[in-house]
């Protein structure tokens, strides 16, 4: 079993390679067409804001769909004359998984051009969860955790959640298909911050195919899938990476987003998914008081471009402090407390200024005004830091919460 599956997995990688090529010459034949279909946009953090072709996840998406539909009989027929029994159960898992990640391309491709409202893309990649949920439902049906040592004598070992396992996967896709496209705007970061998590995954598979084979299978499952993404989303950031000459839209975020929900759980480590979306918590945790409108919050929260010295700035919120709930009142004086916002209020109306509540702009309060390209490195620095914190949680750390 070993072996076709090693066989499979170069297969992958070579269909991979091919993909990323193909892509590669693709994004800038394709960069004119979407220009005059009026698919583009100004980049606001450039003096001359230049025209740049926006939604290009499409193309990103489409080859990554070819990679897999490619792909697909390949795992199958080395598997057979493994067995001598076709595995219609693991055909069933990618064809699912493939259905969820083409219906969130076609979801962030409406929301490029129709410009959905929030409502929607909290609704949408539920229902593109579903044949997901309903697949693991059909060839798992685990829902049960295993629960830490020190609550064993009290709890058990574990315990059965029921449906309660079955909204905490439909709300972990939610939450990747929107966490990537809320920590935005800046050139080279939704693709640059996917490409971490993809690469995180990619390592935390290899290293459990090589000390757990009572799991080899699913997370060879996970690997292909990951690694045609990553090789299709590697040639999308060479040309949105600052100076962009692309720009990724929805299309690419949700695509990630979905992406990962599905390796995360039919690969059954939804859980240490997670600990690679460490940044895309902290911002979303960081940006609840403006997400739930505790806090007036702008329709984009992107930093403030200053021309004269080529930086960007924490962009400004607004508001009277007595306008505000005690949900609102209560998250400014937390955030005030521990320092992470910046404010001032004036004396005469009782206006209130501060930053947008997101991670860059808090970057920005942090260190300053910073060029575009820099301040995208340091995001992507504090990404790898983070997937180092998770790899330390997930085994030298764990050990001391679970027995293996």
């Amino acid at each position: 079993m070993q072996n076709f599956m090693s066989v499979s997995l170069l297969i992958n990688c070579a269909i991979s390679a091919c993909a990323f090529l193909i892509t590669k010459q693709l994004i800038p034949s394709l960069r004119d067409m979407f220009i005059a279909a009026n698919l583009f946009g100004n980049d606001l953090c450039k003096r001359n804001k230049p025209k740049i072709p926006e939604a290009m996840g499409v193309v990103t998406g489409c080859m990554f769909l070819i990679a897999l539909f490619l792909f697909i009989p390949v795992p199958f027929v080395f598997n057979e004359k493994q067995v001598n029994e076709f595995p219609h159960n693991q055909l069933i898992e990618l064809i699912s998984a493939l259905l969820s990640i083409c219906c969130m391309i076609l979801l962030g491709f409406a929301d490029d051009v129709l410009n959905l409202r929030w409502r929607h893309k909290l609704l949408l990649p539920t229902i593109a969860s579903l044949p997901l949920l309903m697949v693991y439902y059909v060839n798992f049906n685990r829902t049960t955790i295993i629960l830490p040592i020190f609550v064993r004598n009290v709890l058990g070992s574990s315990i059965d959640i029921g449906i309660l396992y079955y909204i905490y996967m439909g709300m972990l896709a939610v939450f990747c298909t929107n966490a990537i496209n809320i920590l935005a705007g800046i050139n080279g970061l939704e693709a640059g911050q996917s490409l971490i998590i993809a690469a995180s995954i990619i390592v935390f598979n290899m290293i459990e195919m090589t000390h757990d084979s009572n799991t080899r299978m699913e997370h060879a499952f996970s690997l292909y899938i990951i690694v045609p993404y990553f090789a299709t989303s590697l040639a999308l950031f060479m040309f949105n990476k600052y100076p962009a000459r692309v720009f990724v839209g929805d299309t690419f975020c949700y695509l990630s987003g979905m992406t990962f929900a599905v390796v995360g759980i039919l690969g059954h480590f939804s859980k240490t998914l997670l600990l690679f979306f460490i940044p895309q918590i902290i911002n979303f945790l960081y940006s609840i008081p403006q997400l739930f409108h505790f806090v007036p919050c702008p329709r984009h929260r992107m930093p403030k471009y200053n021309a004269t010295t080529d930086r960007l700035e924490p962009s400004k919120t607004q508001f009277h402090y007595k306008d505000l709930n005690i949900f609102g009142r209560l998250c400014v004086s937390i955030f005030r407390l521990i320092r992470i916002i910046e404010w001032s209020e004036s004396d005469k109306d009782g206006v209130v200024i501060t930053n947008n509540f997101t991670l860059i702009n808090f970057l920005l309060v942090v260190f300053g005004p910073q060029h575009e390209q820099r301040l995208t490195h340091y995001l992507l620095v504090v990404q790898v830091l983070c997937t180092l914190v998770a790899f330390v949680i997930r085994y030298p750390l764990a050990k001391y919460f679970y027995e293996y």
